[in-house]
């Protein structure tokens, strides 16, 4: 069986870092932030949609159909999926899966993600979603990881799921059902043909929603305050996820600052640690740096960090 596909660290939004480092796995060949390939889509059009809440205790199931809701919009074919997320309970990945139909056919999913002013972060092209055979508990599917940070100061953010025209022109290979059984007793694999599950625009998405300590993408401004205020979005359902004791409702304050300065031979460690992580990518850790060094007085962090993040564009 294939492995899944999970998204390790490509550096910061579009607009900080264009031009991130090529990444080498072989499962991974775009930066996730150039959403210059996904459709264009009016805001208004998205403050029309009807964004179901995701709750990280359980898988949200949806059945697309031609009843169901839809963008018309140049590049998108049949109906979408639209959920929004908590973007204040930390680090998130998203696993979304698009499940193999009796009829052997499947929804091929593009997923484009959005900050809560509504501004495309990333974009998951079908590609990204790859098969995965079936398990005890699972069907043949089509499968993805997202791995997500949500900037400072985000409350939620939206997950558009949608399918093409060229899409609809593709077929995914599945595995035939016994060659999986053989494979699972340990049999010789039998020679015969694997069935073609042709792409259609309805389906059964499943998304599951978990937190999660090793993320990649960053969504939304790096700085929640410098940003628009949030769009109001039409026909949003309140969350009905319980948050941890331990998340407030509101943007964490920044951490407060030590009244003695820093002694500078730990301010330089920090400073070029910070560096270090924004050379290699790993921008969850360089902010991690950054406020740990603050909490105990530094003065240059902050500015180290922005200087070696514009280096990088």
């Amino acid at each position: 069986m294939k492995m899944k596909k999970s998204l390790v660290a490509l550096g910061l939004c579009a607009g900080l870092m264009a031009s991130v480092p090529a990444v080498t796995f072989a499962d991974v060949n775009y930066v996730p932030q150039n959403t210059s390939a996904a459709p264009t889509i009016p805001t208004a059009a998205l403050q029309q949609l009807t964004w179901t809440p995701v709750d990280q205790s359980k898988v949200q199931t949806t059945t697309l159909s031609t009843a169901g809701q839809s963008l018309n919009v140049p590049g998108i074919s049949g109906p979408v999926a639209a959920y929004s997320v908590p973007a204040n309970i930390g680090e998130l990945t998203l696993t979304l899966s698009s499940e193999v139909n009796k009829q052997t056919s499947v929804f091929a999913p593009n997923v484009l993600i959005l900050d809560q002013n509504m501004t495309p972060s990333a974009f998951f092209p079908s590609s990204y979603f790859t098969y995965q055979e079936p398990g005890v508990m699972s069907a043949d599917r089509l499968e993805g990881e997202m791995r997500l940070t949500p900037a400072l100061g985000q409350q939620k953010l939206y997950v558009l799921v949608f399918t093409t025209e060229q899409d609809l022109q593709k077929t995914t290979k599945l595995l035939d059902p016994a060659k999986s059984y053989a494979k699972g007793v340990g049999n010789a694999i039998p020679d015969i043909p694997d069935p073609i599950a042709r792409h259609i625009t309805d389906g059964t998405l499943k998304l599951k929603v978990k937190t999660n300590s090793t993320s990649s993408v960053l969504v939304g401004p790096l700085f929640g305050s410098s940003g628009p205020a949030p769009v109001t979005v039409g026909n949003t359902a309140a969350p009905t996820y319980a948050a941890p004791a331990a998340v407030a409702a509101a943007p964490a304050p920044a951490p407060a600052k030590k009244s003695e300065p820093m002694l500078n031979d730990t301010e330089s460690y920090f400073n070029n640690a910070i560096k270090q992580a924004v050379a290699r990518g790993d921008v969850d850790k360089a902010l991690k740096l950054l406020d740990e060094a603050e909490r105990l007085g530094s003065t240059s962090a902050r500015s180290t960090f922005i200087s070696s993040v514009k280096g990088k564009g």
